[in-house]
Order: C-alpha cells, then sequence, then structure tokens
C-alpha cells in the first residue's frame, strides 16, 4: 500500500520556509493516517520551481519520519534536481556532524 503525495497541491513555485512549514501543517491530518508499513510517494510533477527552505521544512520531515519509505518520483526538473541534491548533502554532512562528537 502507498500513498501519493502531489506537491502541485500546494503550488507550482514552492520557494519559503515558512511556506513549506505551513504545507506540512496543512497535511498533517493527512499524515496521522499514514501507517507505519505504508510506502510514501512524494510526486513532483507540476512543481517549476523548489527551493532547499521549502524542501526542508516538507520534505526532510517525511524523510525522518518515514526513514527508507520515501519514494520521490517525477524529479526531472532542474530547480527540483539541484534542490534534492542540496537536501542530501546537508543531510550527509549532519550524519558527519553527529558521528564526530
Amino acid at each position: 500500500m502507498a500513498v501519493t503525495i502531489k506537491l502541485k497541491k500546494f503550488g507550482t513555485n514552492l520557494i519559503s520556509r515558512p511556506a513549506g512549514k505551513e504545507a506540512l501543517l496543512a497535511f498533517s491530518s493527512e499524515l496521522k493516517k499514514i501507517k507505519e508499513k505504508e510506502e510514501v510517494i512524494i510526486d513532483f510533477e507540476g512543481v517549476m520551481v523548489l527551493t532547499p527552505s521549502w524542501a526542508d521544512e516538507f520534505i526532510t520531515p517525511l524523510q525522518e519520519r518515514f526513514l527508507k519509505k520515501v519514494t520521490l518520483i517525477h524529479t526531472e526538473n532542474p530547480s527540483v534536481e539541484a534542490t534534492l541534491e542540496t537536501l542530501k548533502e546537508a543531510r550527509r554532512a549532519k550524519e558527519a556532524m553527529k558521528h564526530s562528537e
């Protein structure tokens, strides 16, 4: 079983930290319905602009909560690709800091 989150319902330009936080808050009632074993699919179709700040507020908490069960689809847009790479690098840096403490 999988749950698909179509990001374009939050807009085509996903650009600020407050907007990302607001989107996650608006989606929180749906999140409560997702069972632990379900896969979460995040669909970027129709998203024109995605910034690291918006993605960090919306996508990062989902990835932390559902761990390996998050799948990203329709990520071909250059803005989406660049942002997802930035998030990956930030996650790696965070992990490296944890291990060096």
